[in-house]
Parts: C-alpha cells; structure tokens; sequence
C-alpha cells in the first residue's frame, strides 16, 4: 500500500516534485496544507465517497434486478444481436477472465479498497476524486457478490449481464472499473496528481 502511495503521489510524500504546481490553492510555507485548503480537501473526499455510493448502488441494483427477472429466462435483445441483456454468473475476473483464482482477484479488490481509502485523506484533486470513487464502487460491487453469492464466502461468482456482439459479458461494477481507469491514465498524461499539482515537464 506504501508503494501505491509512492506511485500515485501524496500532498505528503517526501521529495515532492520541485517542478509541480499547484493548479488551485496554495500552500503554508512549512509544506502543509493552507487553511483554506483543509475544507477543499473535505469537498474533494466528499466527492469521491458520494461517487463510490452511486456506482455501488447502481450496480447492486441492476444486479437484484437481473437475478429476479433475467436469471433463468431467455437473453433480452436491447439492439438487435449487437447488445443483449444477458444473466450469467462468473467466478473470474472482469470480463470472465481467470475462473480458477476467485479467491486471488477476492482479495485484489479488497486490497484496492484499502488503498483508495487510506489515499482519500490526502486528497486535493476533484478529477482524481471521481476517477478513484469509480473504481472504489465498482470494486465493492464486485466484492459484494464475491462475498455474499454462492458457491461461499470470497468464492462468489459475480452477476454479469450486459452482453455486446463479440465481446464478453460484463456488468456496472467492470465499467466503472473501467472507466476509473482510464480517467487516471489521462490525469497521468495530463499531468495532474492526486494532490492537485499538475507538473509542467
């Protein structure tokens, strides 16, 4: 977890980027956060909390719905054979990738959670707080089932659904996985961390 916080960048980490700037705000001469900066902080983790609980809830919603009314029945076709609802229940990754490691891809996710929290804290960037309450949702629905759904605890197969021609089944908690993902590899190329520093080089 240290080395993700290393990686991704902190308001705290040691040896902070001479060259960054802050892109709102400044900063109080000790390096610490300005006063008026604390409650900017509160909002930006505010923000993310607030995403996480939406894309949680939609997908814990969808995947109710599909149980009680898909599951068993034959596929809805949503866009003629280019997008279909389909009801499955996978015990891999996203996108039905690697069946044999549930328990491995349980534990990830669990991991990533504590991650994204213990980052929160530290966090000054609304761009990066949507992008890690994306990824924070999707991964507690997918923990979710991995917990609660048969065949056992941290052996669940999760509920995927929306099903695209040539392509495999996935569910809410994957595409906003997804969509996390790639909104920090553009803040990355943007330049702009976490802490809300946007590097010029």
């Amino acid at each position: 977890m240290a080395e993700a916080e290393r990686i991704i960048g902190t308001p705290d980490s040691a040896g902070a980027d001479e060259t960054a700037v802050p892109d709102d705000g400044t900063a109080a001469p000790d390096g610490t956060a300005a006063p008026e900066e604390r409650p900017r902080g509160r909002r930006r983790i505010v923000a993310l909390f607030v995403v996480a609980v939406l894309a949680y809830l939609l997908d814990l919603g969808s995947k109710m719905l599909v149980v009680a009314k898909l599951e068993g029945h034959e596929p809805i076709e949503l866009v003629g054979d280019l997008l279909r609802l389909d009801a499955i229940r996978n015990p891999g990754a996203a996108f039905g990738m690697g069946e044999a490691f549930t328990i491995i891809f349980t534990c990830i996710a669990a991991a990533v959670i504590v991650v994204i929290i213990r980052l929160a804290r530290k966090l000054y960037s609304l761009p990066w707080a949507i992008a890690l309450g994306l990824l924070l949702g999707g991964a507690l629905g997918n923990l979710t089932d991995r917990i609660f759904r048969s065949p056992g605890v941290f052996e669940g197969a999760v509920v995927d659904f929306i099903a695209p021609a040539h392509f495999a089944v996935f569910n809410l908690a994957d595409s906003a996985i997804v969509c996390g993902g790639i909104l920090i590899v553009f803040l990355s190329f943007r330049g702009l961390d976490p802490d809300g520093t946007v590097h010029k080089d």
